[in-house]
Parts: structure tokens; C-alpha cells; sequence
């Protein structure tokens, strides 16, 4: 087990060797650009300052439904400037968990940053001093691992009463669920100390929570108990892919599709950001690795046209066919810089649209089934009560009604997947539409029963806002709006926690 650990740590993309002293001559180092005036893309100049908030009292517009209790925590990159530079990419930010607690017609707001060993360094010398993901900078502290430049920004879970801010590169990073103190990075077992457990995990009705992490063409599997003690993992190697975001989990198996993604290591040598030494290989499939959820091992590897996926929504199966569904993301957007033409406050060019799809595995034959679709989509979710289960909705924020290509998305929509129904409800063009997710009404049972919970930011005010939709009808509008006196870093993921 300590072997395996020292392995695990020795050879990850945390060791100082991997970035030369010449990253501040590269074009990936930090930004001295002025942030533009884009009111759309205003909380994409994060708060500079590196300080909580709190608000309390929060005006709703609407009515609150009467059994919605509990917290909307959130994570995003919130810190992206230091001394006057910027960061090139968005996912470099230092991580800011919001909670949004929902009780009776009371609404409160409370943002703070996480307290990382980076994030703690940094702020007491106002400058960046370790690498980031897109951005080359030359390390000035001892990097001995991923916890040593840990972002903590993408997502957050609760597990058996703890939340966890999480990042793919490095350890669940535990911070109390009512002050959002940091508590520290979550070790599993010892001999996984330092490994990633990445940002997508995925619950069952049961309570159990899978996860994975990554690391050194290597990939390690997680299964979680709902009492948050470690029941099982498994260390696999890695047919490809230098970046793997999400995976899914159905009744028998946990699937990834691993885009043709490698890491030109003589480019992080040379100081390149870790982004700007991918290298995609178009002429190479993506595979799909299928594994055995009974034995953690795998059960069957298949390959796809070349893809880049961030997202899932579901994967479920009988057996027989695995199905399950994602958001397909334009790869040359994404490596080619264009995509982080934002951060620096204007308008970005714009690639291909990211488009829902569906596959059908067969698993006896391996041969697949593909159905697309066009809508502009990202961030779908499931009913937390269908996750590796048959499921027939899916809802995602989506562009709807713009003029003119815009970053962000200003619509949510329901899409019923059996009969291929669309129910969508879109605000003005100066509306951003954050991720929203799923919460069942007490006592119910039927899939979709439920609120859909999540964030905006209204670009006229240039205010940030929480919204609350009845999941079975969202064209017929927010039922409730609750604004903030302030405008918040636009973020990634969120977790409902119900009051008990």
C-alpha cells in the first residue's frame, strides 16, 4: 500500500520538473490586460480582493415553494487576478463555495473562498506562485504534489453530513457545511493520500458515491458508503487521454469516454501550461471504457469517432444495453485559446454549439447507436433519484431566441428524452443561465417531481440571482426569483442539501 502511494504521489503532474523557469516568457503566462467592458461577462473579473460575503434578508420576487429547505451550495472559480495579472483561463481560479439557504420565505447568501495551501500563500503575497491548468507560471513554492496546487473550484458534494469542495486534480478538500471554514484536503484511505478524487461524483438511491481520479495513465475508482466510509477502490491503467472530467455510473457498470487527448511532456518541461501541451490526435478514436461495477475491472473497451466531453447527464442499463447520454464540446475551441477570449472581458469567437447526445451499446457485440441532437446545451442534469437508472428527462441551461451568438446560455430547458419533447423557458438576451439542479418535493415519487434550483446573473443590473422552477413545467417561468445586492464569479457546479 505504501509503495503504491509513493508511486501514486512521485508520478503524478505535481512535481517541479515539470515546469521550467522559462514559463513567464510563454504566451500562456499571466495577463496584464485590462478587464473589457462586456456587461454580459462581468463576473468573469472575479473578486480581486480575495474576501467573503454574506447577505441576509434577500428580497424574492414570486413565492417560494413551501417544502423547498435547505442549501444550494455552489463552486466556481472566484479569484482569477493577483498583483495586477491575470489568469488565461478560466479554470484557474481559486475555488469561492457559495450556500444558498432556502427556509420558509427566508433567503440568505454566503460566499467564501476555500482555504487551500495555495490560496492562503498567495493571498499573503498578493502574486501567483504556483502553475495553473491554462496558465504558465514558474513555481516559487515547493510543488511535491496536486495538493500543492490545488484550485478547488469546480464542484461540491455532501457525503454523510460533510461537504467537500472539489477539483479533478487533487483531494476532496473538506469544509464545514454551516460556516464554510476549511477544514482540509479528505484522505480516503493512507495509501490514497494525495490522489485525486476528481469533481463528477455520482450518488445512487442508496446513498453509495462513486468517483474517480486520475492521474499518471493511471485512473482510480472510488465506492463510497452513504455513511462516507471508503468500501472499495481500484487502481486501472489508462488506454488514453490526458484529461478525463466526468464519467457515469449505471446498475452494473461505470462508463468513460476517453477523448485523444496526450500531454506533450517536453512542452511542460519547457514551461508550457498544462493546457497548452495537450495534444489531440484526430485521426485516433475515442474510447469508451466500460467496467465492471461488481469486480472494478474492465469489462469492455469500444471505440468512437474522435470527441471532446466534458459532461454526462445519465447512463443507465438492462443488462443487455448500456445507454447513456452527453454533451459533445468542440475540441479546437477549447485548445486553440479562443474559448478564453472571455477572460479578458469581451466577446469571444465562437466554435461549434455543444450538442446533446445519446448512445445505445449493445454489450454483447459492442456495436453502438448514436442519436444527436442541435440545441446549444451544458450542464445537464438527472432527478438525483434516477442516477443509474432508466430516466426520461434531462435538463440543461440552453441558448434560446438570440440574435447574435452570445457567451452563456439565457434558457432552461426539460427535454423529455423517450418522446423527444422540449419544455423551455428563456429570459431576455441579458440573462446568463447558470446550471440548475433537481430537488424532489418531500414525500414525492414520480421522476421530475420537483424544483429546479440554480444561479443567473442579470447583465442590466449587474446582479446576481437564484431561481426556483417547478421541474415539470419550466416554460411556465421562475416561480421565484431571489436577487442578490451584489454579482457573484460565474461557477461551475452546485449540490442541493435538503434540511433533514
Amino acid at each position: 500500500m505504501l509503495q503504491r502511494r509513493q508511486f501514486l504521489l512521485q508520478s503524478g503532474l505535481g512535481a517541479t520538473a515539470l515546469w521550467g523557469a522559462s514559463a513567464w516568457a510563454r504566451p500562456d503566462a499571466p495577463s496584464t490586460t485590462p478587464f473589457g467592458t462586456n456587461p454580459v461577462l462581468q463576473p468573469l473579473r472575479g473578486w480581486v480582493d480575495g474576501m467573503d460575503r454574506v447577505a441576509e434578508g434577500l428580497r424574492v420576487r414570486g413565492r417560494l415553494p413551501a417544502g423547498l429547505s435547505g442549501t444550494l451550495f455552489r463552486n466556481g472559480p472566484g479569484l482569477l487576478e493577483r498583483g495586477g495579472q491575470r489568469y488565461r483561463h478560466w479554470f484557474d481560479g481559486d475555488g469561492l463555495v457559495q450556500a444558498w439557504r432556502f427556509g420558509g420565505s427566508e433567503v440568505s447568501h454566503q460566499a467564501r473562498f476555500v482555504q487551500t495551501r495555495k490560496f492562503k500563500a498567495e493571498q499573503e503575497a498578493n502574486a501567483f506562485l504556483v502553475p495553473a491548468f491554462g496558465t504558465a507560471i514558474a513555481a516559487k513554492l515547493p510543488v511535491r504534489g496536486p495538493d500543492d496546487v490545488h484550485a478547488a473550484n469546480t464542484s461540491v458534494t455532501v457525503q454523510a453530513g460533510r461537504l467537500y469542495a472539489l477539483w479533478e486534480g487533487g483531494s476532496a478538500c473538506e469544509l464545514d457545511p454551516t460556516s464554510l471554514r476549511t477544514i482540509g484536503p479528505r484522505t480516503w484511505a493512507p495509501e490514497l493520500k494525495g490522489v485525486p478524487f476528481s469533481a463528477h461524483p455520482k450518488r445512487e438511491r442508496d446513498g453509495t458515491l462513486w468517483n474517480f481520479g486520475t492521474f499518471a495513465g493511471r485512473l482510480v475508482i472510488y465506492q463510497i458508503a452513504a455513511d462516507g466510509r471508503l468500501q472499495r477502490s481500484q487502481v486501472l491503467q489508462l488506454p488514453t487521454a490526458a484529461m478525463v472530467h466526468d464519467f457515469v455510473v449505471s446498475e452494473r457498470f461505470i462508463t468513460f469516454l476517453l477523448p485523444p487527448l496526450t500531454l506533450d511532456m517536453a512542452a511542460t518541461r519547457d514551461g508550457a501550461s498544462m493546457v497548452n501541451a495537450m495534444r489531440w490526435d484526430a485521426k485516433a478514436p475515442m474510447r469508451v471504457l466500460i467496467i465492471d461495477k461488481a469486480t472494478l475491472q474492465v469489462h469492455k473497451t469500444l471505440e468512437l469517432p474522435p470527441e471532446l466531453v466534458f459532461h454526462f447527464g445519465n447512463a443507465w442499463d438492462d443488462g443487455k444495453t448500456l445507454r447513456l447520454d452527453y454533451v459533445r464540446s468542440d475540441i479546437d475551441e477549447f485548445l486553440s485559446g479562443r474559448f478564453n477570449d472571455i477572460l479578458g472581458g469581451q466577446e469571444a469567437s465562437h466554435g461549434a454549439p455543444s450538442t446533446p447526445q445519446f448512445l445505445a451499446i449493445d454489450l454483447a457485440s459492442g456495436s453502438i447507436q448514436r442519436q444527436s441532437r442541435t440545441e446549444s446545451v451544458e450542464f445537464p442534469q438527472v432527478d438525483p433519484r434516477v442516477v443509474a437508472r432508466r430516466n426520461r428527462f434531462i435538463y440543461y441551461p440552453v441558448q434560446m431566441g438570440l440574435q447574435a451568438p452570445r457567451w452563456g446560455f439565457n434558457a432552461l430547458q426539460r427535454l423529455d428524452v423517450e418522446r423527444g419533447r422540449v419544455d423551455a423557458f428563456a429570459f431576455d438576451a441579458h440573462t446568463v443561465v447558470e446550471e440548475h439542479v433537481l430537488v424532489p418535493k418531500p414525500g414525492s415519487q414520480r421522476e421530475g417531481q420537483g424544483w429546479l434550483v440554480g444561479t443567473g446573473f442579470n447583465a442590466r443590473t449587474q446582479k446576481s440571482f437564484a431561481s426556483v422552477f417547478d421541474a415539470e413545467a419550466p416554460s411556465a417561468g421562475p416561480l421565484a426569483i431571489v436577487e442578490l445586492p451584489y454579482w457573484v464569479p460565474f461557477g461551475f457546479h452546485s449540490h442541493f442539501q435538503s434540511a433533514a
